[in-house]
């Protein structure tokens, strides 16, 4: 019997998966994974699937990328699962040609007949006896992934998918709901919500009864048992105090099974109807808490810093971002930090131009180039630049074949425009094009525009970060022409009360509902920012990007100079 999870990135299915693997193996079948480890058992396939997600790959055209999915899972169907099918009585992969279905035709957009029939070419007549939607709200699945992300992991391209931006995963979501409702006989949606090891046991209990029984009555007897009675009770108006409790609510019961997750969701929280609950959270599950305390000044947060800087110094100093580094009691934990996690005190440091902070850099230099080259990002100082000449010097030509070292290059000419600075800049592209896009950021020269003209399509995501707080009327022309398909587009308005700030609030407050919301900012106090605070709680307040906003608001979050990740 051959099983496919499919899912949005991060929804959780690799881990379902893996362990209703060891389930079903317990329960007596024999049982093949062909992605145990979370890599594809299929080295050729692996090799794929890394030249697809590079982000050097930038002009990779949306066909080819198709083609490049079907590929992968077509190389791991023969190489893997058609042998293990032979000896094996259930053999489970994670993605099979449903993924690039969905990817191409609802993410990328291309035409369903050219998608249906690449894709119906490659099944040439083998489907999945069932396939399991493991479906969560993107907002979940994007904390899951950064909770996920060990400060400790090596520098690697980003992926191509993210250059897209956030409204991809929303899309691939809807496809995946899509297919499943048309093959309700094969297809079935898993609310990975609830806790994993409830979940492992209903979908083991599911694939043992298919394989038994057979799919379509064992998807009968599933959804009979996951029936839920529908409620008539009308759900009360929500104020952006009640949105308040029902987040916290919500945080409290995923701390219970998910507190990783639990402390993703707290970044940039503070406050004293937060402060209690976000230090036990920080008990269990400190690195993601520290991490997410970036930019935050308050007394709670820096004895958070203290109790656990001993524990996770790499998340202390990535979690001091943001905080000036002449702060005496930030300068004290940075220099506590320095022995075991140096590249991170640097990146914390990143923009300071005080004393304190280049005396930090010149200790830093010898042990941790990189990292001290891309905390220069937006500064034009003599010392800044005299940093840069001294790690050109050490590294010759090297960087420009290198990702990781045209990235730490591109990110030092940050908002810098300058010829000397180009010249870095568009030495570096090769090597690392997202990184030196980004690096445009707050620029409006005719060299940034022509960039960003020419990466838009492939890069909207990075373009939309470059504009930063951009008012000018190329600005709003380039957010408005890719709003309806990158959210992105609404992140650098935050407290804008230009009349195109509120045009793109209107258009898409249903579309983008908890990034409309966020980009009020300051305008939460103004009448027309409480309307709208009202309009989008009274519409979608069972968003938990929405809730989470609101919250933000209610603690008065809008009026501090850091705002929580979005």
């Amino acid at each position: 019997m051959f099983v496919v999870f499919e899912g949005i990135d991060g929804s959780g299915k690799t881990t379902l998966s893996n362990l209703v693997a060891k389930e079903l193996g317990a329960r007596g079948l024999r049982v093949k994974h062909v992605r145990a480890d979370g890599r594809f058992a299929s080295p050729v396939a692996e090799s794929i699937r890394a030249l697809g997600r590079d982000s050097r790959n930038l002009p990779l055209v949306p066909k080819a990328e198709l083609m490049l999915y079907v590929a992968r899972e077509l190389q791991t169907f023969e190489e893997i699962v058609r042998p293990a099918l032979a000896n094996h009585d259930v053999v489970i992969a994670d993605r099979f040609l449903a993924t690039p279905e969905v990817l191409g035709r609802f993410g990328r957009k291309i035409e369903a007949e050219f998608v249906s029939s690449l894709v119906g070419l490659a099944a040439s007549g083998v489907a999945p006896e069932l396939t399991l939607v493991i479906d969560v709200d993107p907002w979940l699945a994007r904390a899951r992934r950064r909770a996920g992300k060990s400060t400790k992991d090596p520098a690697k391209t980003p992926s191509r998918k993210g250059l897209t931006g956030r409204a991809l995963q929303t899309r691939i979501r809807q496809g995946y709901l899509e297919l499943a409702g048309r093959s309700p006989e094969s297809w079935a949606v898993i609310d990975n919500d609830a806790p994993l090891a409830l979940n492992v046991q209903r979908v083991a209990g599911l694939i043992e009864s298919a394989h038994a029984l057979g799919t379509a009555p064992a998807l009968s007897r599933f959804r009979a048992d996951q029936a839920v009675p529908p409620s008539y009770r009308t759900a009360p108006r929500l104020t952006l105090a009640t949105a308040f409790e029902k987040y916290r609510d919500w945080l409290e019961r995923r701390a219970e099974h998910e507190p990783g997750v639990a402390a993703q969701l707290l970044s940039g929280f503070s406050g004293e109807p937060i402060d209690e609950f976000r230090a036990a959270v920080a008990e269990r599950a400190p690195e993601p808490l520290l991490l997410g305390l970036a930019g935050m000044e308050d007394e709670v947060s820096f004895r958070l810093r203290e109790r656990h800087a001993e524990r996770e110094p790499r998340a202390l100093a990535l979690g001091l971002r943001g905080v000036p580094a002449t702060e005496p009691r930030a300068q004290a934990l940075r220099l506590k930090a320095l022995s075991q996690a140096g590249a991170e005190v640097a990146t914390s440091i990143a923009g300071d131009d005080s004393a304190v902070a280049f005396e930090l850099r010149e200790r830093l230099f010898a042990a941790q180039p990189e990292a001290v080259l891309a905390s220069l990002g937006r500064l034009d100082s003599a010392e800044a630049w005299a940093l840069r000449d001294r790690f050109l010097a050490l590294r010759g030509s090297s960087w420009r074949s290198s990702y990781e070292l045209a990235h730490a290059l591109a990110r030092s000419v940050k908002g810098l425009g300058s010829d000397r600075a180009w010249s870095l800049r568009e030495a570096a592209r090769e090597a690392a094009p997202v990184s030196a896009l980004r690096s445009l950021a707050g620029l409006e020269d005719e060299r940034s525009i022509t960039w960003r003209a020419q990466s838009l399509l492939r890069a909207p995501a990075p373009v939309m970060q470059s504009l930063g707080a951009l008012r000018s009327p190329l600005a709003w022309e380039l957010r408005a022409a890719v709003a309806a398909e990158c959210q992105e587009a609404l992140d650098g308005i935050s407290g804008a009360d230009d009349a195109e700030a509120w045009w793109l609030r209107a258009r898409y407050g249903d579309l983008w509902p908890s990034t409309v919301l966020k980009s009020l900012g300051v305008l939460v106090d103004s009448e027309r920012g409480a309307g709208l605070v009202e309009r989008q709680l009274g519409a979608h307040g069972d968003r938990l990007g929405v809730l989470r906003h609101a919250s933000a608001f209610f603690l008065g979050l809008h009026r501090a100079p850091v705002l929580p990740f979005p």
